[in-house]
Parts: C-alpha cells; structure tokens; sequence
C-alpha cells in the first residue's frame, strides 16, 4: 500500500472539495478523514465515527471518486472505513486531527490551547463576596460529573470574570475525564456557524456537532438578541442537551428577566437551574486580585502602597484592573527602575483621570430602572408608555453625560436604538429640566447617587 502521504494524490483532492463545496463543508467533514493511500487502485480512507462515514459517503463519495481518478487514471474505486480506536494515532488527517475533547471555535477549527487561556485556572481565580457563589457553582459543576443544576446562568459586568471561570471549567473538566466532549463557543459565533450550516445546507452536521456533547458553554448570551432563526435552533439545541442529561452553561450581562430581544420561552429555560450575579468587585477582593498577581511576577516587586493605590482608584472592572498593574511592570522592567507610588501615577494618569468619574452604561440604567421603580426590562423595551418613555430619555441623558460612549453606542446599549433616538432624548430631558423642577431635582439625585 502507498501511504506516502506527500506524494499522494490526498492534499490536491482536499483542495479541490474546498473550491468547490468551501471551507465549512471540507473542516466539517472531510477534515475528519484519514488517508491510508492506495491498495490495488482502490483508495482508503478511514473515518472517526460511523456517522461521518456515512454521510460521506451518502454525499460526497462520488465527488472525491472523480477527484481521485482526475490525479490518478490508475485509481478504480473508494474505501472508507472505521477507524479502529487503538490505530487512530497511525492515520494521517487531511489537515487536522478529528474533534478534540474541548473544541473551542468549532466555525475556525481552532484547537483548544489556541483558545483556552492557561491562566484561566480555578486555582487563579480569586475569590471575593462578589463572585463566591458563581465560583462555588462552576467547582461543583467542574469536579462532580454529576448534572446537579441545568443550566449554570453566570451574569455580570464586562472584565468581572465570566469568561474565566467558563475557562476554568473546561481545563478542569478536560484534566479529569479527557474524553468528555466539551465545546466552548461564543453566541455570536454560535449564529455564525448556524448561518454557515444554513448557507451549506449543511445543519444536520450542524446538530451533530453541538447536541453531541457532555458539556456545552456559550458567552454572552445576548448576542443572539432578535435573531429568531438563532434563538430557534439554540432553543431546541439546549432542550437537547438538558434531556441528556447533558450540561449547560451560559452567561450573559444581565440576568434572564433582564434579557431583552430573547424569546420568552429562552428565558424561561435559562431561568430553571441556577442563576448567580458576579458583581462588581470590592476594595479588598481588587486587593487581594493584584497581590496574587504581583506574587507571579519574577523580575519586579511591587510596593504593596502601588497595590493598595490601585485597588483604590482602579475600579471599572478586573480587567482593566490587571492591564494597570502589567503597565506599571512593564515600564518598570523597561526602563530599569524600581517601582514607586511617583512612578505609578505618571505612567497611568491617563486611566486614573478616567477612572475618576468612569461609569458604565449598565450602572446607570439599573440606578434609573430602581429609582423609577422599574425592572430594568421595561426600560429598555419598545414600550412608549410615558412612565417608561421619561426614565429610558433621563437614563440615556445621563449615559452621555456621565460616560465618554458614542452615541451609537448608547443607542446600541439600549436595545439597539439608533443614535438619533438618543440624541432626541438629551435634547429632549435638557429642555425639560429647564422647565420642570421635579425632573431636575430627579436628575441631580441620580447624578450624585451615581458619582458618590
């Protein structure tokens, strides 16, 4: 048999089925194939599961038949078998290796090490009253095996450590039962790859590929806001999935009530296990993140005035909060000089000035939404009733008023509005307030509530 793979006929094939059925249809499907080479002009192939033999062969045999013969006119026929687990490791793929046990960007074919941070670890995740149940939950989630509540709902602000502790999952999941199928995905990307299998008239590959797991995660959730083919298939993928038995986690920006743009009957669902809040971070959780990281670092010792400096005036997000502390290290490495409380100010006036007076929309419209006595849903709804209509106006008023956002980008905060609308709406609570002194009153109450 002639398994010399370079010399063969298989990567001009490859080439070909990608030019003329694209990209998705060749990493979907014949990306999975292993070639063996050729054996009395019959040319074998081996498949990982009896699933993706079957369709190839249903729908792309005779393609790559005539593939072959167009390299080859010594080439008779095609054999696609098994591949036997304990050879697997001798099969040469087409490009890439079949599924991993934790497929990160299945619309790329990334692996896992391209997407999975290492550093997203439980044991780097420090723990504070803000974020104590969300982490306890993603443990007990990681390490039981069991599903224990279906699904995991994680909500919070930007850089508060979602996204971490979904990471966090998958490493350790993976560490103690490699051959659990995990795939972490975003929502947006999670519609991308919907619209490609829709595209391809390729989505029973699609539902093969995302039912067909022990533990599926998908971040930030609201993404899929008003796409109603998307919601549809998510909905029933998850449906899926929880009558396996099969684990779901998600998170998103706000909590389920607070979605708005999602199906009702998403929310409903979404709601059914467990949902925890990770608020934004205290003083001594912001502490206790930089002294864990000031610990890591090797060349650099870091005052621990620089730390308390930073916990105290660093307060948006974690995020943010580390890309501070790698600043004043690096500079410090740089330019070869010890760090210093001098040192730290000149080096991050720019993030402390805007830190002085950084709010997020987020903040102001639930301080709105609670002074108004209303659910953060409604006010971000189409609703036009008065009583909604004049807080939704107060809250983007205040959202260009106390924040350097755009005004599309308002406008997009407030459940996609253009940016006319909210320049309607500050005109509009200007003019009011000159003349109403209740409403005026409102919004300096507001205005100090959220400043202090």
């Amino acid at each position: 048999m002639d398994a010399n793979f370079a010399a063969s006929p298989w990567p001009k094939v490859c080439d070909k089925f990608k030019h003329e059925f694209g990209q998705h249809a060749y990493t979907t499907w014949l990306g999975q194939l292993g070639y063996q080479g050729v054996d009395s002009g019959t040319v074998e192939l081996t498949a990982p599961t009896k699933f993706v033999r079957d369709w190839i062969t249903r729908h792309y045999a005779p393609r790559l038949k005539d593939y072959f013969l167009a390299e080859d006119p010594r080439i008779k026929g095609l054999s696609i078998r098994l591949a036997a687990r304990q050879a697997a490791a001798g099969a040469r793929p087409a490009e890439r290796a079949p599924v991993s046990p934790v497929e990160v960007d299945p619309s790329t074919g990334a692996d896992e090490s391209a997407a999975l941070d290492p550093k997203y670890t439980f044991d780097s995740f420090v723990v504070g009253k803000s974020n104590e149940l969300a982490y306890a939950a993603a443990k007990r989630i990681a390490e039981s095996g069991e599903v224990t509540f279906n699904p995991l709902f994680l909500h919070g602000g930007v850089g508060l450590g979602k996204t971490h502790l979904m990471h966090a999952i998958a490493w350790e999941v993976k560490r103690q039962n490699p051959t659990k199928r995990v795939v972490y995905i975003s929502a947006e990307k999670f519609m991308f790859e919907f619209i490609a299998a829709l595209r391809f008239k390729d989505t029973h590959a699609f539902k093969q590929k995302f039912r067909a797991v022990d533990l599926l995660m998908v971040d930030d959730v609201q993404f899929i806001a008003n796409k109603e083919s998307t919601q549809e298939e998510f909905f029933h993928t998850f449906n899926a999935l929880v009558d396996n038995r099969c684990q779901v986690v998600i998170t998103a920006d706000r909590s389920p009530t607070d979605l708005e743009g999602i199906q009702e009957r998403i929310i409903s669902r979404l709601g059914w296990g467990l949902v925890a809040d990770i608020h934004p971070t205290d003083y001594e959780l912001r502490l206790g993140i930089l002294q864990s990281k000031a610990e890591q670092a090797e060349s650099v010792i870091v005052p621990a005035e620089v730390l308390e400096f930073l916990a105290r005036r660093i307060t948006s997000n974690v995020r943010e909060l580390e890309g501070a502390l790698n600043r004043v290290m690096a500079y410090a490495t740089l330019v070869g000089r010890p760090i210093t409380m001098d040192m730290t100010r000149d080096v991050l006036q720019d993030l402390i000035r805007a830190n002085d007076r950084k709010l997020t929309i987020d903040e102001i419209q639930r301080a709105v939404a609670d002074y108004f006595n209303l659910r953060l849903a409604e006010m971000l709804s189409e609703r036009r009733a008065r009583n909604i209509a004049r807080p939704r106006q107060v809250a983007m008023y205040l959202s260009k008023q106390l924040t350097s956002r755009s005004l599309p980008e308002i406008g997009r905060r407030f459940g996609g509005r253009d940016h006319t609308t909210v320049m309607h709406a500050v005109r509009k609570i200007e003019d009011l307030r000159r003349d109403d002194s209740q409403l005026d009153d409102d919004i300096s109450r507001l205005t100090r509530l959220l400043e202090g």
